[in-house]
C-alpha cells in the first residue's frame, strides 16, 4: 500500500499546482493577497512642468465690455489646471479637457491685462500665455471700488460625503449683498445674503467623485455683479460624475474579499482529492487482478 501511495504523490502535486495556477489567473484573485487595514504607499513621480504655454483666443486684445461676465477660452495642455489672471489678480480656474478650456470671469473697471497659466498635478507652472488687454466700463452706478470676489484657492477637494470648505473674500460694492453658489453637481445653488463685505466660508458636500466647475456670483445693492469660477474635486474613482467630467484623484480604496476564487479553490482541491482517491482504487484493483492472474 505504501508503494501505491508514493506513486500517487506526483499526481497530487501536479493537480495542486494546476489548481494554484487557475486560482492566480481568476479575475479578482489578487484581492486574496490584500489584508484589511493594510497600509499602501502613494507618491508622485517628479516630472518636468508643462512646456507649452496656454493661449487666450477669446476675448481679443482691444475689446471693450459693458456687461459681465465675459467668456475666456483658448488652447492648453490636456489634464492641466488653467488659471486666468486679470492685472495679476486671480480671476478664475478650470480644468483643461481635450486640449482646450473655457470659463467665465469678471473684470476691473478700466483696463484689464489677461494672462493664462497652466499647472500640472505637482502644481508646477508652465510658461504664461501672451497678454490680452481688454477694458470694462460699467453702466451702473458705483461708489468706491467695484464689487469683487477673490480666493487663495483655484482648486480644492474633499472626499464624497465630507464637507468641502472654500474660503472666499467679498470686497467693494455696497451692501447688502446677494450670493449664489453653483457647485457644478446639478444640485440646487446655494443662495444667501451678506450684510457687509468680508470673508465667506462656502461649504458643500459632493455625493460622488468627480471634477466640478464651481461658479460663485455676488451682487450688491446697486446690482453690480462679481463672478468667480473655480474647480472643486470629489476625491476618489470616477463613477459617472454629475458634472460629466472625467478627471479625478484616487484617494480611497477599500479591501474586498473575492469569494469566487475561494470557492473555485475549494472545488479544485476537492477534485484533486477525488482523482487521487480514484487513482489509488484503480491501482489496487489492477494489483489484485494481477495477483489473481499470478495465482491462477
Amino acid at each position: 500500500m505504501n508503494s501505491w501511495t508514493n506513486k500517487t504523490k506526483p499526481v497530487w502535486i501536479v493537480l495542486l499546482v494546476f489548481a494554484g495556477l487557475a486560482l492566480v489567473h481568476l479575475p479578482g484573485a489578487s484581492a486574496l493577497t490584500q489584508q484589511s487595514g493594510s497600509v499602501g504607499l502613494q507618491g508622485n513621480v517628479p516630472a518636468p512642468p508643462p512646456s507649452q504655454a496656454a493661449t487666450i483666443d477669446l476675448p481679443h486684445s482691444g475689446q471693450s465690455f459693458s456687461s459681465l461676465p465675459i467668456t475666456v477660452s483658448g488652447f492648453c495642455v490636456n489634464n492641466t489646471l488653467v488659471e486666468i489672471y486679470k492685472n495679476n489678480v486671480f480671476a478664475g480656474s478650470v480644468e483643461c479637457s481635450g486640449g482646450s478650456y473655457r470659463l467665465q470671469i469678471d473684470l476691473f473697471d478700466g483696463q484689464n491685462d489677461l494672462i493664462a497659466k497652466e499647472f500640472d498635478d505637482l502644481n508646477q507652472s508652465g510658461p504664461p500665455s501672451a497678454t490680452v488687454t481688454v477694458s470694462f466700463s460699467s453702466p451702473l452706478p458705483s461708489i468706491g471700488p467695484r464689487i469683487s470676489l477673490t480666493s487663495q484657492y483655484s482648486k480644492r477637494g474633499a472626499n464624497p460625503g465630507s464637507i468641502l470648505s472654500w474660503p472666499v473674500v467679498l470686497s467693494g460694492g455696497s451692501g447688502p449683498y446677494a450670493i449664489s453658489v453653483d457647485w457644478g453637481d446639478k444640485s440646487n445653488p446655494d443662495l444667501f445674503s451678506q450684510q457687509v463685505a468680508g470673508a465667506l466660508n462656502l461649504q458643500h458636500t459632493y455625493a460622488q467623485a468627480g471634477v466640478y466647475n464651481i461658479l460663485i456670483k455676488a451682487s450688491d445693492s446697486n446690482t453690480n455683479l462679481a463672478f468667480l469660477q473655480v474647480v472643486g474635486i470629489g476625491n476618489g474613482p470616477i463613477q459617472q460624475a454629475a458634472s460629466g467630467t472625467a478627471n479625478s484623484i484616487v484617494t480611497n480604496q477599500k479591501t474586498k474579499i473575492a469569494w469566487l476564487p475561494i470557492v473555485v479553490l475549494f472545488i479544485l482541491v476537492f477534485a484533486a482529492y477525488w482523482l487521487g482517491q480514484k487513482y489509488q482504487i484503480e491501482a489496487i484493483r489492477r494489483r489484485l487482478r494481477k495477483g489473481d492472474e499470478t495465482f491462477d
